[in-house]
C-alpha cells in the first residue's frame, strides 16, 4: 500500500523538499519510522478522511505519531515546496498552458478554527473558502484559504501574486498567465485596472450585462478541478483547527492532481 499511495517518482521529489532529521549526539532514543511509510499514511488520511486515530496499522506508525510528522511538516512548508516542485516539473515538459487562466473559489463547512466565517450561501453557517487559479487544461498553480464570508474580489490580487516562478521548457520562469477568465463574482473596474498594469488580458463577466454561460466554454476547466479537489475527502469539511493544517491539506490535493498529469 506504501508503494501505491506514494510511487516512486513522488518519494524522489519529496526527498528534495523534506526537512533533514536532527539527530541525538548521545545516541540512543527510539528508532524513528521511515518518513515514505509516514507520507502514506498522511496521504491516506486525505484521501479517506479518516481521523488520525484510523490510521491503519499496515503502515507502521500509529496515528499520532503521523499527526505530529504532519504538524511538524506542515510548519516547515513541505506541502507548498512539494507542490512548486510538481509545477516546475511539469512546466520544465512543457505541460503547463499559460495562454488562458481561470479564477474560482469554493466553500465548504467549517467545525472550528481561524479563518473561517459565515457563509452567505449556508444560512450564514460557520465556513472556510477554497481560491484557486488554474492554467488552461485545469491544473492548479495558486491556491489560498479564508473565511467563507470573504468576497472572492478580494482574494484575486493575492492569488495572482501568489503563483510561483515556475520552470518553462525554454526561456526564463513563468508566473504571469497571459488572460485571466473570471465570473462576475470578479466584476470590478479596480481589478480589471491592476490586471492590465501587470500585462495580464482578462476576460471577466460582467453584471447586469452579460450572461456567465458564456465564459463556461474556458471555465469549465476549472470546475472541474474543483470536483477533482473533491476526491480528497478531507477537503469535504473543514476539521482542523489551524488554518495552516487545512491549507496543507488543499496542497496535498493539488499536488496529487498535479502529479497524475507528470505520470500520464
Amino acid at each position: 500500500m506504501v508503494e501505491r499511495l506514494v510511487p516512486d517518482g513522488l518519494w524522489e521529489l519529496f526527498q528534495r523538499v523534506v526537512p533533514e532529521v536532527s539527530t541525538r549526539p548521545q545516541g540512543g532514543g527510539r528508532r524513528r519510522y521511515g518518513d515514505r511509510e509516514v507520507l502514506a499514511a498522511i496521504i491516506f488520511v486525505a484521501t479517506t478522511g479518516c481521523t488520525w486515530a484510523q490510521v491503519p496499522l499496515v503502515f507502521g506508525p500509529s496515528g499520532a505519531t503521523v499527526h505530529r510528522r504532519f504538524m511538524e511538516w506542515s510548519q516547515a512548508r513541505v506541502w507548498a515546496k512539494l507542490h512548486r516542485l510538481v509545477l516546475d516539473e511539469l512546466g520544465s515538459r512543457g505541460e503547463l498552458d499559460w495562454s488562458r487562466c481561470a479564477i474560482d473559489s469554493v466553500n465548504m463547512r467549517a467545525l472550528k478554527g481561524d479563518l473561517t466565517g459565515p457563509n452567505p450561501v449556508d444560512r450564514g453557517k460557520k465556513g472556510s473558502k477554497i481560491h484557486l487559479i488554474t492554467e488552461r487544461t485545469g491544473l492548479p498553480i495558486s491556491i489560498g484559504i479564508s473565511g467563507a464570508n470573504l468576497h472572492d474580489s478580494q482574494a484575486l490580487e493575492p492569488l495572482v501574486r501568489g503563483i510561483p516562478p515556475i520552470r518553462s521548457r525554454r526561456g526564463p520562469r513563468r508566473r504571469r498567465p497571459a488572460k485571466l477568465h473570471g465570473d462576475k463574482g470578479y466584476d470590478y473596474d479596480h481589478l480589471r485596472r491592476w490586471l492590465r498594469q501587470r500585462g495580464i488580458r482578462h476576460r471577466i463577466a460582467r453584471k447586469g450585462i452579460e450572461s456567465s454561460k458564456r465564459l463556461g466554454r474556458h471555465r469549465w476547466t476549472i470546475e472541474r478541478t474543483m470536483s477533482w479537489l473533491a476526491g480528497c475527502r478531507r477537503l469535504h469539511r473543514r476539521y482542523e483547527r489551524k488554518a495552516i493544517h487545512f491549507l496543507a491539506f488543499t496542497s496535498i490535493a493539488c499536488t496529487l492532481i498535479c502529479y497524475r498529469r507528470l505520470t500520464k
